[in-house]
């Protein structure tokens, strides 16, 4: 495998199938196929339910996907289900709490989905299973000290801190997003609380922090509906974009602040579709206005595509017991 970059391979070869990965995000969701050194052999993606709360939609969507990702049905070679979950999670029970960005609440993932298909299924926090992912194949190999943060539909991070990935009570330690960023705007987080991180610079929320921007401002709104119109606008030279821009990296860079003086890593990773295709405009405005009270660490991109969750969902797949500590005797 190439350090750094995701190899999607057509042909099986005989007896390398080891583990199926699946990384439930709050936008989209892949299932994969991987083998013990951490090759893709198949990938599926499909749209995250967004409508209903029954738990069996869920489950159905999620094994429906596992079984695509097989060819059909699960093979008997196959030692383990990996999930990659946006959390809150109970990584102890194995249950889906309430994520903010998900209708569904208190999900039973792992005895439904075990007893479904008949293959052992392990789960972790979306953020953790990037810092695995990160940490076995990516831009962390060999760091103790780590912090994972993902931009994305949502915000969340994941620590590791020497050598030992940090948990929480039911593993969800390092919920970045809600960390407390701004009392001059005030919006609400998906949560239900106010000035939140992912209130503001989430792909969700950025159009509507643009759009109380523009007010408190007294700008002309012209009413994106998605981040992506919002960067292109910056692209095409708006100056008002820009200078929202500006407020929102030194929202990113209060935050990203705090978890250096939280966790004190020695590299941060970024990852997640919204910072992964505007580094450019995001990554070095947010590291100007990084405070400098503890020594700035190194900052660096993701190099996995993406990918980062579903391979460390793969790890997880194989076993709690993983270099970075045992998370289900932690967790217990």
């Amino acid at each position: 495998m190439c350090r750094g970059s995701l190899i999607v391979l057509p042909i099986k070869p005989p007896g390398m199938m080891r583990v199926v990965a699946v990384d439930l995000g709050a936008t989209n969701t892949r299932a994969s196929l991987l083998d013990d050194g951490g090759r893709v052999w198949k990938k599926i993606e499909a749209k995250t339910p967004a409508g209903g709360a029954d738990p069996a939609i869920l489950t159905g969507f999620l094994s429906g996907l596992i079984r695509r990702a097989c060819g059909g049905s699960v093979p008997s070679g196959i030692s383990g289900i990996g999930l990659s979950v946006a959390g809150p999670v109970d990584i102890r029970r194995g249950i889906l709490l309430n994520p903010p960005n998900l209708p569904f609440r208190d999900v039973p993932l792992i005895t439904m989905l075990s007893g479904e298909l008949g293959v052992p299924v392990r789960m972790v926090n979306d953020c953790h299973a990037g810092l695995i992912g990160e940490l076995t194949y990516g831009v962390a190999r060999g760091r103790k000290n780590v912090a994972y943060i993902t931009i994305s539909t949502g915000i969340g991070g994941g620590v590791l801190t020497d050598g030992r990935i940090l948990l929480g009570r039911d593993g969800n330690a390092a919920e970045i997003g809600h960390f407390h960023v701004d009392d001059t705007y005030n919006l609400t987080c998906g949560c239900g609380h106010s000035g939140h991180w992912e209130g503001y610079a989430s792909g969700k929320h950025l159009p509507w922090f643009f759009a109380q921007w523009c007010h408190y401002h007294g700008k002309p709104h012209w009413g994106p509906d998605k981040a992506e119109d919002i960067f292109l606008s910056a692209r095409e030279g708006d100056d008002d974009v820009m200078r929202f821009l500006g407020d929102l990296s030194r929202i990113n860079a209060r935050a990203v602040s705090d978890v250096i003086v939280a966790y004190d890593p020695e590299l941060i990773v970024f990852d997640g579709s919204v910072i992964r295709s505007n580094a450019d405009l995001l990554l070095p405005p947010m590291k100007d206005s990084v405070d400098h009270y503890l020594m700035v660490p190194d900052m660096l991109m993701t190099g996995l595509q993406g990918d980062a969750p579903l391979l460390g969902a793969g790890v997880i797949a194989g076993g709690y017991d993983t270099r970075f500590g045992d998370f289900m005797s932690r967790a217990l």
